[in-house]
């Protein structure tokens, strides 16, 4: 029950009907108690006003006129005479004097509370104004034991009235909440369960009718978060056949293609001039479709392996990247500088490194060599306090704005004509392995920069030692 929203609800308003209830019973104990002495003093009256009509009453009518009243003795004021019109023996010493005239709030709650706490019976005398005015000021003595008793009894049946309305109050209010809040957040959740079940099903997707506004927003909130997510579900699951059909398809088209590549080498020997001269080029094409086949295989395989981590000398390794990408360049007027400290050792799995850097290399360099002028690619790393920062940057033509759009998603964020968009989306998953980062810094007419950033902080138990 208290762990339920509309038990709480219910335990709640039962309290805070209870304190308004205390906040209001002060004042009323208070006022109720004014109201019996002001009684007090109109019986008091009553009964001296009949001792003036005879004044010969006998004793024992005298008294029982005083025990009716509740009082000990009755003082009338009249015509600037103070007279004792009833009278009998106190029993004590006056306690205390309360004047009704003209009392302050403060005043009556302080004496109410003194009087309700003290459980005493003790003699007070009470002065107040007499009713249609019958005098000019009328005081009586009396104990407090009847007071106290009235005041306790006013007390009980406010508490007890007060718990009645609180429970009808709370009631009213579980009933209003199980109805407005509680059915509704629980068709929600019975809906989210059901739509976890089988999110691709889109006969589940949530459809908002609740008439609160807070609620209702929350409902469409749901069903365009799940509207989102089966839509996108859907796409990746064509992608995800589109993927395996291409996968199929590259496997036998390898296949075929490498028959048909020994054919065209054994071409080249040929002796006919219009052979030879067709040959290098349909030997070319056909490696390239080789190399697209293997490139797609590979990357529909399992993922990555995660990282083997161990201390590389950066250098060495940036020395080997540019060594293959020189080869490959041959005669073109390309320039590859390479700004590593010796001494730099950064904490990475080195194969998987040099693919990063290789991929990173390679797409600068076929970038600048298909612009047919000279270019430079530079490799500048250095370390901070939390990081190895390895930057690779060229003086190429810039990425396409669209490549940039899609630059690390595999076949959408194609760097160049011909290319598959494979190798950034393969050397951003290698650098994700290693709890790093690789960003595009800038591209534009001048070229273009890529920053790797390595966590220092991340792997250090998995070092081979």
């Amino acid at each position: 029950m208290l762990n339920t929203l509309s038990g709480r609800f219910l335990i709640l308003t039962t309290v805070f009907v209870m304190l308004a209830e205390v906040m209001i019973f002060v004042p009323s104990v208070a006022r109720f108690r004014q109201d019996f002495l002001q009684m007090r003093l109109e019986r008091g009256q009553i009964a001296s006003l009949a001792l003036l009509a005879d004044d010969m009453l006998e004793m024992d009518l005298e008294e029982e006129l005083l025990k009716n009243a509740g009082v000990f003795n009755v003082v009338l004021r009249r015509n600037e005479v103070r007279q004792l019109a009833l009278s009998s023996p106190i029993p004590e010493p006056i306690y205390a004097t309360y004047d009704l005239r003209d009392p302050g709030a403060l005043v009556l709650i302080r004496d109410a509370l003194a009087d309700l706490v003290n459980p005493d019976n003790r003699v007070i005398r009470v002065i107040g104004d007499p009713v249609r005015e019958a005098g000019l000021q009328i005081e009586i003595t009396m104990e407090t034991d009847p007071l106290r008793k009235a005041m306790i009894e006013y007390g009980v049946n406010v508490f007890l009235l007060s718990l009645v309305i609180s429970v009808i109050t709370a009631a009213l209010l579980f009933v209003a909440v199980q109805r407005l809040m509680v059915r509704p957040i629980k068709r929600v959740v019975t809906a989210m369960t059901s739509y976890t079940e089988a999110p691709e099903d889109a006969r589940r997707i949530f459809v908002p009718d609740a008439t609160v506004s807070e609620l209702r927003e929350a409902e469409n909130a749901l069903q365009a978060m799940q509207q989102q997510l089966t839509s996108s579900l859907r796409h990746k699951e064509r992608l995800a056949q589109l993927g395996e059909a291409v996968a199929k398809v590259s496997h036998d088209l390898r296949n075929i293609l490498t028959t048909t590549q020994l054919i065209a080498d054994r071409m080249e020997m040929s002796a006919d001039p219009g052979v030879q001269r067709a040959a290098p080029k349909l030997v070319n094409s056909i490696s390239r479709a080789v190399n697209l086949c293997e490139s797609t295989l590979a990357f529909g395989q399992a993922a990555e392996p995660p990282p083997r981590l161990s201390r590389v000398v950066l250098a060495d390794l940036v020395s080997d990247v540019m060594e293959g990408e020189r080869l490959a360049a041959g005669e073109y007027e390309l320039s590859l500088g390479e700004d590593v400290p010796a001494t730099l050792l950064i904490r990475a799995d080195g194969e998987q490194m040099y693919r990063v850097l290789s991929n990173l290399v390679r797409n600068a360099r076929q970038a600048i060599m298909a612009t047919a002028r000279p270019g430079e690619i530079q490799i500048h790393a250095d370390e901070s306090d939390t990081s190895w920062n390895i930057s690779v940057t060229d003086t190429g033509p810039g990425l396409p704005i669209k490549a940039q759009d899609h630059l690390f998603q595999a076949f959408q964020g194609n760097v160049r004509k011909g290319g598959i968009g494979l190798g950034l989306a393969i050397a951003s998953e290698l650098v994700t392995g290693h709890g790093g980062s690789l960003e595009l810094i800038r591209s534009d007419e001048g070229g273009t920069s890529f920053l790797i950033r390595l966590p220092k902080n991340i792997g250090e138990q998995n070092e081979e030692k």
